[in-house]
């Protein structure tokens, strides 16, 4: 036994030993260091590199060819070698206020900044962040934990009888909400290749509700956020298939039992059991960015009587029908009896808010402008919202910031 005892205090000594060289040989390079002013300087330790750039969504886009078609994407900028192997860039401007995410190049190879522990998931895709703020009430100040009373993410597992497994969600409650009383309900989704992580990792949703609730422009809400892949029961690595590789259609194979739009029920019917809520459409809403803006348009229209507030983020809207390439949008809507006849239901419903909003450059803005005109040709009531720029979180959260203050007034 006194064997053993020493056997343990010396592995013990070892690894702590470890930790501390760990803890005591940190990184002290600084990077990334945003001023005052708003510029931001990037710093890597690099001593044999030879060519060192910096890529992320604060730079200009460029076009480029995906099997999506063509869409933008951030260019590089080139890090200059100073003294000790250090490579550094400072932007040229400084940036406006907003939470951005980047990742160094170098010699060819992707990596991410040591000295930055703060990053994300997207995907199958790692970046870093960091936040640029300047003043009280600014995008990044929205965007950060701020001294405010602050709601709680739970990670939530629910029977799905439809999907025939049990599934993940994340589900944000406001604060307050231990003290007793009943609230509305937002469910939150996510686009393809997302899980039921993005909304609160790249989305910043329990930033933007804590500290709009606070400021008293968003009514206190609980907010669902389902993993709206129908054949996985949650985000990769965190269910029984394993350590996989998530992939940008991942959801599409294998194929599930039934569709994210006829499973929904099963997520309410859930909430509405173990929630404090207030029931009925007046209390109920639903929007989602990409893949989960069309499925908030599919299910809208499946149950007319569910939601009363409904916002689509650039919007993959999914139509039935011809697979023709001269087909637009607006044929394959007019051709459809189906569609219209559901989209008549739920106008029929009288929603208090129908939403859509979508970037300038957005590669679905075409589908979802001839979506406009259908909706126009009917006579149909929306809201419209424009932004500059494409297929990036740096619209969705402005979209969550706009869409939740219109909610169950």
């Amino acid at each position: 036994m006194k064997r053993l005892t020493t056997l343990l205090a010396c592995t013990f000594i070892a690894l702590g030993s470890w930790a501390q060289q760990a803890l005591f040989s940190g990184n002290e390079i600084i990077s990334p260091e945003v001023k005052d002013d708003g510029t931001v300087t990037f710093r890597l330790y690099a001593p044999k590199a030879v060519k060192v750039e910096v890529t992320g969504d604060f730079l200009p886009q460029v076009k480029v060819q995906t099997p999506m078609g063509e869409m933008e994407q951030p260019g590089y900028a080139e890090l200059k070698e100073g003294k000790n192997g250090v490579w550094e860039y400072t932007t040229a401007q400084p940036l406006s206020p907003e939470l951005y995410s980047y990742k160094f190049r170098v010699d060819g190879m992707d990596y991410l900044d040591p000295s930055n522990v703060y990053m994300c998931r997207d995907i199958a895709s790692y970046t870093n962040i960091f936040i640029v703020e300047k003043e009280k009430g600014d995008k990044g100040d929205l965007y950060s934990v701020n001294e405010v009373p602050h709601g709680n993410v739970a990670k939530v597992w629910y029977p799905s009888p439809t999907l025939k497994m049990t599934r993940r969600m994340t589900v944000y409650t406001p604060a307050g909400y231990d003290k007793g009383g009943r609230y509305p309900v937002l469910y939150l989704l996510h686009g393809a290749g997302g899980d039921e992580d993005a909304w609160t990792t790249l989305g910043r949703a329990a930033q933007i509700l804590d500290n709009l609730i606070a400021e008293g422009k968003v009514k206190p809400m609980i907010v669902v956020m389902p993993n709206g892949n129908p054949n996985c029961e949650a985000a990769p690595g965190e269910w029984s298939k394993g350590m996989y590789k998530p992939s940008f259609m991942g959801h599409m194979t294998p194929k599930p039992v039934a569709s994210m739009e006829e499973s929904f029920p099963d997520i309410v019917k859930y909430v509405e059991k173990n929630y404090r809520v207030l029931k009925g459409k007046k209390n109920r809403a639903i929007c989602g960015l990409s893949m989960g803006g069309g499925h908030s348009f599919g299910i809208s229209k499946m149950y007319p009587d569910m939601f009363d507030y409904v916002g689509l983020f650039s919007a993959a809207i999914f139509l039935s029908g011809s697979n023709d390439p001269q087909q637009t949008a607006l044929d394959a809507m007019n051709a459809d009896p189906q569609l219209g006849k559901e989209l008549a239901a739920l106008f029929g419903a009288n929603p208090k808010l129908y939403w859509i909003a979508i970037g300038s450059t957005d590669f679905l803005y075409k589908s979802n402008a001839d979506y406009r005109k259908y909706l126009d040709s009917k006579g149909y009531k929306y809201e419209y919202v424009e932004t500059d720029g494409g297929h990036i979180w740096r619209n969705w959260r402005i979209y969550l910031t706009q869409f939740s203050q219109k909610l169950f007034k």
